[in-house]
């Protein structure tokens, strides 16, 4: 009895902290800031579990039937917590936060109730010393376990809903456990073994219909069909498609429109590719979607392309769905092309090459783990790697909408001692967008392209470069890794643009 209340001991310690995980990795997606959101909701968790083991010390009589039903209250609370949470943010985003502490509030102080009853329970067994040794022991152990499992396995291969359900269960199977154990000194047997029996075909039936759930959640946060769904370690792929338009998210901000992005990525790409002398070695840093590297293939003397993207599951996605290969026209199949799949800020650090043309394609600064790509000590990376009669160019967030977040940027590359060359395009389904080139040597505009383009021309390129009032420069912080100013400011202005 003992090793399995032991083992029960380990079971709780997972199933408290992946409840943990999926209250933070959740709001991190849909609330970005993930640096902030973990920060805040462990916080409040163990604030909570500090409040439930005060109050356990109530709780003078019963105390397996007692530890049964806390049981059952976690494997429901914490069960069912990512699909409410979805739901709510789906249906009535206003409450979402407050949903949210409250739930974490309400499962710390039921998780904070167990590992004192249970010791309590086992205090007969045990001589204190030994009884703290191994609750402790187990505790441990248990998260150390699901810590590595929650985004190796849990979170990539059965989702937020699924894992938080499936570990209700793991509760709800803890309860009935436990009434098997000590049936012979419960009260109430037929009872407690009922209560464990419904709530377990609960969370059975909410595993069954998880699929479900997460469609219909994520059926309200975006407003055309979804098409394509997929959770990894990094972030979350969501399609859509309304008539001919195909629109990629990740973690629910938008990426592209297939009706206007080659608007985007003929600014991203031509400006300043078509103004290298004789470009042969290229190096793109993020644009897994392969769609920037269909814009170079259009230079025929481009030898060779690197691409570096995090997410091996973006890159395999572009380069198999016939779909999206017809978008990207197959470049991430084209013979010219090395496909990496490492961090760009590592890879850059180890990497010894120089490029003519680096692309660096990174999604807004979102969070902190975005943020340092856009410092000075990821610029004087990408300076080392530069060719002197190279140029880099960087997409920059929306001059108009982020204008403070925009200058940060063009003012952190200055900083490393590259000259910097702003500009800007209109991209209908993203607004104003802008984009910096970065250079050793001072940047002059073609006077014309050799590549087939729909939207940028020499008669254009001239009014990329001018900047009205509301867009003009202004004096920012340099963005740096101990302070990321950069996603503070882009947090305060993309605030105030939210629908």
């Amino acid at each position: 009895m003992n090793l399995a209340l032991l083992a029960s001991v380990f079971i709780i310690a997972s199933c408290g902290l992946v409840y943990e995980l999926v209250a933070g990795a959740l709001s991190s997606y849909l609330l970005g800031d993930s640096v902030t959101q973990f920060s805040t909701i462990i916080g409040t968790y163990l604030f909570a579990m500090g409040v439930g083991s005060y109050l356990s010390r109530h709780i003078v009589k019963g105390l397996v039937a007692r530890f049964i039903q806390i049981e059952l209250m976690v494997g429901v609370v914490g069960g069912f917590s990512a699909a409410l949470l979805f739901l709510v943010f789906a249906w009535a985003a206003g409450p979402f936060k407050v949903v949210l502490y409250g739930l974490v509030l309400l499962t710390g102080i039921l998780v904070g109730l167990e590992i004192p009853l249970v010791m309590r329970i086992l205090k007969q067994h045990y001589g204190l010393k030994d009884l703290v040794s191994q609750v402790l022991t187990f505790d441990y152990l248990g998260a150390l376990v699901v810590s590595l499992a929650f985004p190796l396995l849990l979170a990539p291969h059965l989702g937020l809903i699924r894992t938080s359900l499936m570990f209700g269960l793991l509760n709800a199977l803890v309860a009935g456990w436990a009434v098997w154990l000590f049936r012979a000194q419960l009260a109430g047997l037929k009872g407690m073994a009922a209560q464990c029996v419904v709530v377990s075909a609960l969370l059975v039936a909410g595993l069954a219909g998880a699929d479900r759930l997460t469609t219909l959640a994520e059926a309200n946060l975006y407003a055309d069909e979804i098409i394509y769904t997929e959770t990894t370690p990094y972030q979350r792929i969501v399609l859509t498609r309304w008539q001919d338009d195909v629109r990629l998210f990740l973690n629910g901000n938008l990426q592209f429109s297939s009706r206007d992005e080659y608007r985007y990525h003929e600014a991203l790409i031509h400006p300043a590719l078509q103004a290298v002398k004789q470009p042969r070695r290229v190096l793109v840093l993020g644009g897994g979607d392969g769609l920037a590297v269909r814009e170079i293939l259009k230079y025929p003397g481009i030898e060779s392309i690197t691409l570096v993207d995090l997410d091996p599951n973006m890159t395999r996605l572009f380069s198999r769905l016939p779909l999206l290969r017809e978008l990207n026209q197959d470049a991430l199949h084209s013979p010219k092309l090395k496909l990496v799949n490492d961090d760009a800020f590592l890879w850059l650090e180890k990497n010894g090459e120089f490029y003519d043309f680096i692309v660096v394609d990174f999604p807004d600064p979102t969070n902190f783990a975005l943020g340092k790509l856009y410092t000075n000590t990821f610029y004087r990376l990408l300076e080392k790697r530069l060719s002197q009669h190279g140029l880099a160019v960087i997409q920059s967030t929306s001059p108009l909408y982020a204008r403070q977040s925009f200058w940060c940027i063009v003012n952190t590359i200055r900083s490393v001692g590259l000259q910097a060359t702003p500009y800007h395009a209109l991209v209908p389904s993203f607004g104003e967008w802008g984009y910096v080139i970065a250079s050793h040597q001072p940047y002059v505009q073609p006077d014309h392209y050799s590549a087939n383009l729909r939207f940028v021309s020499s008669d254009l390129t001239p009014t990329l470069f001018q900047f009205p009032k509301d867009m003009a420069p202004m004096e920012t912080e340099i963005n740096r890794l101990n302070n990321q100013a950069l996603v503070h400011y882009y947090e305060a202005e993309w605030k105030h643009q939210a629908p």
